[in-house]
């Protein structure tokens, strides 16, 4: 009986001393932060596509980069009228911005894609494109915050328009 009760006690000792047999971890949430940032990098590079057609809408209406990042954006224009009868652009707006103000300003640029030459408002734009044509931009993503987009073709900013999150 007392070699068996040393055999018990000497199992009893070696499973305490081990955990059981099964290990337990505790991960702070700082810990899984860091983890999850370190096994998922900011992309230095954004591609997106939107779309527009002869119904003047954006496809999205909502697009969110990160600060800093190299923005490649390509507008594609699905209708099949012309530029000068529905033409599209994409224009990313400076926050604080007066949609309207600009827009009535831009439908004066006609020369210029209704885009206003050396306008401190405009961040980035495409050129102006007709039905079945796609133009692409390249440009680095401003500070965090909400910017508006809007297409400047003469009326069109009232339907096409998005925001532009940046995180």
């Amino acid at each position: 009986m007392k070699k068996l009760s040393l055999i018990a006690f000497s199992a009893l000792f070696a499973l305490s001393s081990c955990g059981g047999g099964t290990e337990t971890t505790e991960t702070t949430s700082a810990e899984t932060t860091s983890q999850e940032t370190a096994a998922a990098p900011v992309e230095k590079e954004v591609s997106i596509t939107i779309n527009a057609g002869d119904d003047m809408k954006y496809d999205l209406p909502e697009i969110t980069v990160k600060e800093g990042q190299i923005v490649k954006l390509t507008l594609n224009h699905t209708g099949k009228l012309a530029k000068e009868a529905m033409g599209h652009n994409w224009v990313l707006l400076a926050q604080g911005t007066i949609v309207s103000d600009f827009a009535t300003k831009a439908m004066q640029a006609k020369d210029t894609d209704y885009i206003p030459a050396g306008a401190p408002e405009v961040l980035a734009n495409t050129k102006l494109i007709g039905g079945g044509e796609s133009v692409t931009i390249e440009f680095v993503a401003p500070a965090k915050g909400v910017y508006e987009f809007i297409c400047t073709f003469p009326g069109h900013s009232g339907m096409m328009k998005g925001n532009f999150y940046v995180q």
